[in-house]
Parts: C-alpha cells; sequence; structure tokens
C-alpha cells in the first residue's frame, strides 16, 4: 500500500504582512551554501522583516559571520551547544566576551543548555558548559536562548537555583505540553514555537500554545531542521514559519496575520532589536 502524496504548498500563498521574525535558524550552514540568497528573498517575501542566525561557537562566528554582511535583516546568537560542551573552554569564553563587546548584530547568548537525547558530550561536562555560559550572559547582560533536550528538570533547576526566574530567557524549540508550559511560565519566561506544532501527532503541544502570555510567544524555524507541515522531511527554511503561524493561530483562536506581527513585536522587543535600526 502506498504511502498519501503530500501537496506541497508554496509559503508565499500563504504570505502575511511585514513584521515577522524567524527567531531561531542555522542560515550559516552548509545547507543553505548555494541559494541562501533565494532563501532571504523567500523570507522576505512571506512577511518576515527580520531572521536571528544561531552560530555555534566563536570559530564558526568568526568564519561565517560574513555570509550576511548584505543583510541587516539578520541579527546573531552566539553560544556552545551543549553536544559540543567540551568545546567551551576559557579561551573559548574569552572570545565570546570579545565577539560579544565588538558586534553589535550578537543580541544574545545560546543556544546553551543540556541534552541528554545524543551522547556527544558527558553531562557532568555540559554542565559547566552551562553554567559557564549563564554567567558570561549575565557579565554582559545579554539574554539567554535555551536548548533543552530529554534534560528538562535538570535545566529548570540548574536555572532556578541560580537565580534566573525573571530574566529575559528564551525557551528554544518549545515541544512539551501545558505542564511545562505553565513552569516556563512562572518563570516569566519567553517560549519560541517550531514547525512541529503542524504535526497531527502533537496534540499536547497545541494544547500548551494558549497558555503561553501573548506578549512572551514567538517563531522559529530551527531551520534547516524541524520543518513544518506539509514540508516536514524537507530542509526547512524562515519562509516556512508561515505555516507555523497559521498552526498557532487556530490553536489559540487568534487572526494568524494579528498573531504573527505580535510574535514579530515580541522578538524585537525579547532580542533588542531595535538598537539595530
Amino acid at each position: 500500500m502506498s504511502k498519501k502524496s503530500v501537496t506541497r504548498v508554496d509559503p508565499l500563498t500563504l504570505a502575511l504582512p511585514p513584521g515577522g521574525v524567524d527567531s531561531h535558524a542555522h542560515l550559516d550552514g552548509e545547507e543553505f551554501d548555494q541559494d541562501r540568497e533565494a532563501v532571504l528573498e523567500r523570507a522576505r517575501a512571506v512577511g518576515l522583516s527580520q531572521v536571528g542566525n544561531i552560530f555555534q561557537g566563536p570559530e564558526t562566528f568568526a568564519a561565517r559571520r560574513g555570509l550576511f554582511d548584505a543583510h541587516p535583516e539578520v541579527f546573531f546568537v552566539l553560544g556552545v551547544h551543549p553536544c559540543e560542551g567540551q568545546n567551551c573552554t576559557p579561551a573559548c569564553l574569552a572570545a565570546m566576551r570579545a565577539a560579544f563587546a565588538a558586534e553589535p548584530r550578537l543580541r544574545a547568548v545560546g543556544e546553551i543548555g543540556l541534552d541528554f537525547h545524543w551522547q556527544d558530550c558527558p553531562r557532568e561536562i555540559q554542565f559547566q558548559a552551562f553554567a559557564d555560559q549563564l554567567d558570561l550572559a549575565r557579565a554582559c547582560a545579554l539574554p539567554v536562548v535555551i536548548h533543552c533536550r530529554d534534560a528538562e528538570e535538570e535545566a529548570l533547576a540548574l536555572l532556578e537555583a541560580r537565580g534566573f526566574a525573571g530574566y529575559p530567557l528564551l525557551w528554544h524549540c518549545f515541544g512539551k505540553g501545558p505542564d511545562l508550559a505553565r513552569r516556563l511560565v512562572r518563570n516569566g519566561w519567553h517560549i519560541s514555537v517550531p514547525g512541529p506544532v503542524t504535526y497531527k501527532a502533537n496534540e499536547a503541544l497545541r494544547q500548551a500554545v494558549p497558555l503561553i502570555p501573548a506578549d512572551r510567544l514567538l517563531l522559529e524555524t530551527d531551520a534547516p531542521y524541524l520543518s513544518p507541515h506539509p514540508w516536514r522531511g524537507q530542509r526547512n527554511e524562515p519562509a516556512f514559519t508561515v505555516f507555523t503561524a497559521q498552526a498557532l493561530a487556530a490553536a489559540r483562536g487568534e487572526d494568524p496575520a494579528l498573531l504573527w506581527q505580535r510574535c514579530g513585536q515580541n522578538a524585537r522587543r525579547f532580542f533588542g532589536l531595535e538598537a539595530l535600526a
């Protein structure tokens, strides 16, 4: 029995008003080396005014930041991913501190946190890298973007013990249900939702979406990963945020265009993007 074919809807047919923000993408990756300019053009065409590019480590930032010299709409986030925690050395932290001091387009420390799904880095090293980068964020007075996979209780315990309740913190790639959403909200944090909210099986995630305060909800792709339906299994890109916005609006009973622009405003406020204008 053959699989049912999926109609690949052109995101430009669902274009929304200007003002949207994809808060988390990895457009510096080699997956975009052949068509990065076209990808950014499609992002503008669907109504995205800004895209956040996440650089994983200061060496990558130094080597790839120039890809966006002609694209002031792309802002930057820099951090050491937990799966690469062994790279978060004193020299690495010093290089990151220098980069934050020198580059105004760097707007947050991230993505940092804990990842117990993969076994690329020992847990004790992940904890140390996480703590060190939280200290760096505080020292530089910068927001934090969190990566957490299969380690929610451990990450929450560390953040709460270190007094990060109420700190400007964005829980990237939220994919759980109402209980975790309530705890993040109690801590005063922002939450960004990716493409899997469109998957039929993710009912718990859709139930959590209305619990996120309107002024703390952001959109993201995590491109090239986590493509929404109907592009699941294909390379993700910022233009596909329109599908995520439609799903979030349906879950919240809101107008997609209003949600889109409000999520964009939330991102601009969280990352201080007005300072780049």
